[in-house]
C-alpha cells in the first residue's frame, strides 16, 4: 500500500524551508553505552513544490562508491533545484560502515530487512526508522550499490520495468544496461517501491573504493533523473545504447585452478566466446570457460583463484537483435566517452589477456 507522505521540510527540531538546505541527524539505534547512533542526512529544497527524491549510499556498509558520489553532489557539484526536494544520505548502514563491513554487528543484512519492525532485531529496527523517517518522505528513490566482496560490476541499473513509472525513471538514469526485476525480498528498493516510492538501484564498481568513473556514472544518473522529473534544468543525457535484460546468470568454474580472464566488465560476448581459461599453478591449461549464450558482462570475480562452483562472470542475457546493434555502437565510441573510460578502469581490477589458440 502507498505510505502516507511526511513533510519533506519538517525534521523534528529542524525545519528546512523552500529554497534552502540543511543537515539533519536521524537516530537509528543506540550503542552499548546507551549513546544515540545517528545517520547524517543532507536536505536541499527548491523554491517551488515538486517531488521529493532520496539518494542513499552504503546500505551495505562496505559499498562506499555511493558515499563518494553523494559527497560529490553535496560538495563538488551542488544541485540547483528549480522545485521539489533532494534528500541525500551518504551512509545508511553507519554501523557496518565503521567496521568496513557489509553487515550489521548482529551479522544481519540491512538490505534484506525492509520495511522493518519497531520491535524486531537490530537490523529490523534500523530498517523501520530509515523507512519511516526517509523513505516515507519521498516520491522517488535512488539507492547506490557496488558488487559484493571480491567482485566488480559494470554500471547497471536494476528496477522493476513492469511498473511504468519506475521504468521511465530507470531509463532516464542513462546507463547502457538495465536489469529488470523487483529486487530481493526485504531490500530497500523493493519495500520502497511497494510503498509507492518508485526506487531503482545502481550497481557499479567494487567495495572499499571510491572509483572516479563510477562516481561520474552515479552523479550523471542522479542529475538525469532529476532533469526527467523537472527538478533541475535541462534534458537527461541519453546513453549511446541501451540493453534491457530480465535474465542473468553467474557462469561458474567447473574445476579448481588459476584463471586467465578474456573479458572485462561491460564486454559483450557471443555464445561460445571465451570468458576465462582455467590453468594450473604452473600455467598449464585445464579447461576453457565459455559463454553459454549471447550476453553482456554485468560483473565478474576479481579473484583469479577458483574452486569448483565458484562464480566467475555474471552475464545478462541479450534479446534477439540486441547484440549486433550494441556491438556496432560500442565499436564507434570514442576512447574518452564515459562508457569506454569506465570499461578500462573497471577492467584494470582483473588481468585480461587474449585467448591462446590451443585453448580454443
Amino acid at each position: 500500500m502507498t505510505a502516507a507522505r511526511h513533510d519533506a521540510g519538517d525534521w523534528g527540531s529542524v525545519r528546512i524551508a523552500p529554497g534552502s538546505q540543511g543537515e539533519v541527524q536521524v537516530s537509528v539505534s543506540e550503542s552499548y553505552a546507551g549513546a544515540d547512533i545517528r545517520i547524517c542526512v543532507y536536505v536541499r529544497r527548491g523554491p517551488a513544490d515538486g517531488p521529493c527524491v532520496f539518494v542513499t549510499g552504503a546500505v551495505h556498509g562496505d559499498e562506499i562508491n555511493g558515499t563518494g558520489a553523494i559527497r560529490h553532489l553535496i560538495v563538488e557539484q551542488p544541485v540547483d533545484l528549480l522545485r521539489g526536494t533532494l534528500v541525500l544520505v551518504p551512509v545508511v548502514n553507519v554501523l557496518g560502515f565503521e567496521r568496513h563491513s557489509r553487515y550489521l554487528p548482529d551479522r544481519r543484512d540491512l538490505n534484506r530487512s525492509f520495511p522493518g519492525s519497531s520491535d524486531g532485531s537490530l537490523a529490523s529496527r534500523m530498517a523501520r526508522v530509515i523507512f519511516d523517517q526517509i523513505i516515507r518522505r519521498c516520491d522517488y528513490g535512488i539507492d547506490l550499490h557496488t558488487a559484493a566482496v571480491r567482485r566488480t560490476n559494470f554500471p547497471n541499473v536494476r528496477a522493476d520495468l513492469s511498473d511504468a513509472t519506475l521504468a521511465e525513471f530507470a531509463r532516464a538514469f542513462g546507463t547502457e544496461l538495465i536489469v529488470s526485476g523487483p529486487g530481493p525480498k526485504g531490500s530497500l528498493r523493493r519495500a520502497a517501491s511497494k510503498a509507492g516510492c518508485p526506487t531503482l538501484i545502481l550497481e557499479a564498481g567494487e567495495i572499499w573504493k571510491v572509483e572516479p568513473t563510477v562516481v561520474e556514472y552515479a552523479c550523471r544518473g542522479v542529475l538525469n533523473c532529476l532533469r526527467d522529473l523537472g527538478l533541475v534544468a535541462g534534458r537527461p543525457v541519453r546513453p549511446p545504447y541501451r540493453i534491457e535484460a530480465d535474465k542473468t546468470r553467474w557462469i561458474r568454474a567447473s574445476n579448481g585452478g588459476f584463471l586467465s580472464f578474456h573479458v572485462g566488465p561491460g564486454d559483450i560476448v557471443e555464445r561460445g566466446d571465451a570468458i576465462a581459461t582455467s590453468t594450473s599453478l604452473l600455467g598449464q591449461d585445464q579447461c576453457l570457460i565459455e559463454a553459454p549464450r549471447d550476453g553482456v558482462v554485468l560483473g565478474m570475480t576479481t579473484l583469479p583463484t577458483v574452486a569448483p562452483g565458484d562464480p566467475v562472470c555474471n552475464l545478462a542475457y541479450l534479446k534477439k537483435g540486441q547484440l549486433r546493434r550494441a556491438t556496432a555502437v560500442r565499436e564507434a565510441l570514442p576512447d574518452q566517452s564515459l562508457h569506454q573510460r569506465a570499461h578500462e578502469d573497471l577492467a584494470s581490477s582483473v588481468f585480461v589477456s587474449e585467448v591462446e589458440e590451443e585453448s580454443v
